[in-house]
């Protein structure tokens, strides 16, 4: 692997330490399937970490907070090596698996162009040079004569943006503008000739232009390879991964009850008007209501219950008290208990299936008399107009959430909803039902000093 290293001095010893890798080639590593999975996974917790940040309209300065924040959870390793390898292949890794089409590159050129944008800014300015000289771009500093012709120029430019000209070390780059449009279109460089004067501080738009097209070719050249050859070459073992990867779920399976235990069938109607996500509460409305579900809402909701602590022996009863209208208890045992007890485990491979993730229950695609699904998406915008109201948002709330709807931003209108719900930030953004359940109940103890 071709790692190209800038060359930061340490304050105490001016050893010099690698940094940023360009990505050029792939490293001729051996690397074990296991960890080609998981360092693939981590990188995108820190790549859905900042498109998070993104939707939410994260100032900049925040985003970098982020960014360290993401890197630091998820890429972190003891051994410094250690850490260029995994950013490396970890890099590799989701360029192969959002290579396959055009709305998965765009994502992922995008967010990975974010992340080098911020990691690039952290870097000392002696660093970023090194980098520019290591990425051979074609500019050269302004001469001094040059510089002192325009100097006042580049003062006023400097002002408006409420900074000053430190004129004894200023460096400044001439490049064609129309390569630097972010630069431009704020006005926040001095144009003359067709040419911007780019601050040393400015640098990054730069390299990050290069950056973006390098990535985006790439992409192209990896999705040709992954079409004609890979793929087949792979199609036992790596194909597999890399087609799952990219709807992965990344966080806790919520197989099991978490901190507040279990609740039973006396709690249930109280708990799920507070703390369950509009997809379990229109499942859950909809039992009480028609007195039945179609199997893809009672897998949806009754492994949603499970993972909120509700016991095998409640969960029969549960779904055999709200089916008796219309299915006799000698049909319900016959055709709907056998599923439950599967789904707890405790028939035919005694699989301890696990709660649907958001993502997972974004994609699906309920037919006619369905109820389950992502209400974000599958509902019209009237009816999740009127759902949200009925959990008593209010009409600039709607908006928000309806806003972040049309943008296809599913979980964050989640998010928001929970936020409008609760009166408090979820600044880790939904991700799964069970999530919201949890952090929805976290909420209300505090604020009422035990759990609704």
């Amino acid at each position: 692997m071709e790692v190209f290293q800038s060359h930061r001095k340490s304050s105490s010893n001016n050893v010099i330490v690698s940094i940023l890798p360009f990505y050029r080639s792939a490293p001729p590593l051996e690397v074990r399937l296991e960890d080609f999975e998981f360092f693939a996974m981590d990188r995108l917790r820190v790549l859905k970490g900042i498109s998070d940040g993104l939707c939410r309209g994260k100032k900049p300065e925040e985003m970098e907070k982020l960014v360290v924040d993401l890197w630091k959870a998820n890429m972190r390793h003891p051994q410094a090596v250690e850490e260029v390898n995994k950013d490396i292949i970890s890099h590799f890794v989701l360029r192969l698996v959002y290579c396959r089409t055009e709305e998965l590159r765009k994502w992922f050129l995008s967010m990975e162009t974010t992340l080098f944008r911020h990691r690039f800014r952290l870097e000392s300015s002696e660093a970023q040079r090194a980098l520019m000289s290591e990425f051979k771009l074609p500019y050269k500093a302004v001469s001094n004569a040059e510089f002192e012709s325009v100097k006042d120029k580049l003062g006023q430019v400097a002002r408006s943006m409420g900074q000053n000209l430190a004129a004894a070390d200023a460096i400044f780059y001439k490049v064609p503008f129309e390569e630097v449009p972010d630069l431009v279109s704020g006005r926040r460089v001095f144009i003359h000739k067709g040419h911007a004067y780019v601050a040393m501080n400015q640098v990054v738009s730069l390299v990050v232009t290069q950056f973006r097209s390098y990535i985006s070719k790439a992409l192209i050249l990896t999705n040709r390879k992954w079409t004609s050859t890979i793929r087949e070459q792979e199609k036992d073992r790596l194909t597999p991964i890399v087609e799952a990867l990219c709807t992965s779920y990344l966080g806790p399976d919520y197989s099991q009850p978490q901190e507040f235990g279990e609740i039973s069938i006396k709690d249930i109607d109280q708990v799920a008007k507070t703390s369950f996500p509009l997809c379990m509460r229109h499942l859950f409305e909809k039992v009480k209501e028609d007195h039945h579900l179609k199997h893809g809402g009672r897998m949806q909701l009754g492994l949603f219950l499970k993972g909120v602590g509700l016991k095998l022996d409640d969960a029969l009863a549960f779904w055999k008290a709200e089916f008796a209208p219309k299915v006799s208890a000698e049909r319900f045992d016959k055709e709907y208990a056998y599923n439950i007890r599967h789904n707890y485990g405790r028939e035919g491979k005694r699989t301890d299936y696990t709660p649907y993730s958001c993502q997972k229950i974004i994609s699906v695609t309920p037919g006619i008399g369905d109820h389950h699904g992502c209400p974000y998406r599958h509902f019209s915008e009237e009816n999740l107009r009127a759902a949200l109201v009925r959990m008593g948002l209010s009409s600039r709330a709607v908006e928000d959430v309806m806003d972040k709807v049309h943008n296809r931003h599913y979980q964050l209108a989640c998010t928001l909803t929970f936020e409008a719900v609760h009166g408090s930030s979820c600044d880790a953004g939904i991700n799964h039902p069970n999530q919201y359940f949890i952090d929805s109940q976290r909420v209300l103890q505090s604020k009422n000093g035990s759990v609704a």
